[in-house]
């Protein structure tokens, strides 16, 4: 039987996504408690490898067991083994040909920024910051040289082990809302620090560090040294995750700071 769950998790209280030797991944918790659940070995596949520091709301994994247990029951088990700061929000059993990873269509994952002089006190973990305002504007504009289909080196990190840096950006948006500068990134599928680098080069435009036209400079020039430095991890979040609509599997949890996209 093979069970997909809705995972949401705060990154700052892990290494990232990935299992590690010291046991520090979101992975090798969720893995643990789901085998104290089931009483079995679990191996969990999830939809993105998020980095250290990097949240999700809408993350996506699967495994398979014998185990047999209820929907809620692969809800609430796994959470009463789970520290407070990773959470199971949904299970559904899925056909034997359902992956995680190679099944979804596309991915989005949203930016949230604090834009004024002090860094924030509360929320320091969840929001990214820069410390003078940004034109958001001026970042949507230019950000829309990124939609298609491109070679993505220029905001590709060194360490990406990606066969092919094509990827096909979808959407990309780029507002204020409560506060907050929110940017949204669609694709079927990212590069290792992709979004993070993507954010940074976006904010040399907000600050008029670079004119707007410089985006697709540095698209074309598929040169990493060309772009900004990669941003911080705190205000990224894995929002979403598409699949095929006839699975049927539940919309990623609502969340105080990241309205619909």
């Amino acid at each position: 039987m093979r069970i997909a769950l809705g995972l949401e998790y705060d990154g700052a209280a892990f290494c990232g996504w990935q299992s590690q030797p010291g046991g520090c991944g979101v992975q090798d918790h969720v893995e643990a408690a789901l085998s104290q659940f089931a009483d079995a070995p679990i191996s969990v596949v999830a939809a993105g490898r998020t980095d250290a520091g990097v949240h999700a709301v809408g993350q996506v994994v699967h495994f398979d067991t014998e185990a047999e247990r209820s929907r809620e029951g692969w809800v609430r088990g796994p959470n009463a083994h789970l520290e407070r700061a990773v959470r199971v929000a949904w299970a559904k059993e899925v056909p034997g040909d359902f992956h995680a990873r190679f099944s979804a269509l596309a991915r989005t994952y949203r930016y949230l920024m604090v834009d004024q002089p002090v860094a924030p006190a509360i929320g320091r973990t969840q929001l990214g910051w820069f410390h003078q305002p940004l034109d958001d504007g001026a970042m949507h504009r230019a950000a829309q040289a990124l939609v298609g289909e491109h070679d993505f080196s220029a905001f590709r990190d060194a360490q990406c082990q990606a066969k092919s840096p094509v990827r096909h950006v979808t959407r990309i948006d780029v507002r204020r809302r409560a506060g907050l500068v929110d940017i949204t990134v669609r694709a079927n599928a990212f590069l290792h620090h992709m979004v993070r680098n993507i954010v940074g080069s976006l904010v040399y435009v907000g600050a008029g560090r670079q004119p707007v036209e410089w985006l697709e400079t540095v698209l074309n020039g598929r040169d990493r040294r060309l772009a900004a430095p990669t941003f911080a991890p705190d205000g990224l979040y894995l929002a979403h995750v598409d699949y095929d609509q006839t699975l049927e599997l539940p919309p990623a949890s609502p969340h105080p700071l990241l309205s619909p996209c």
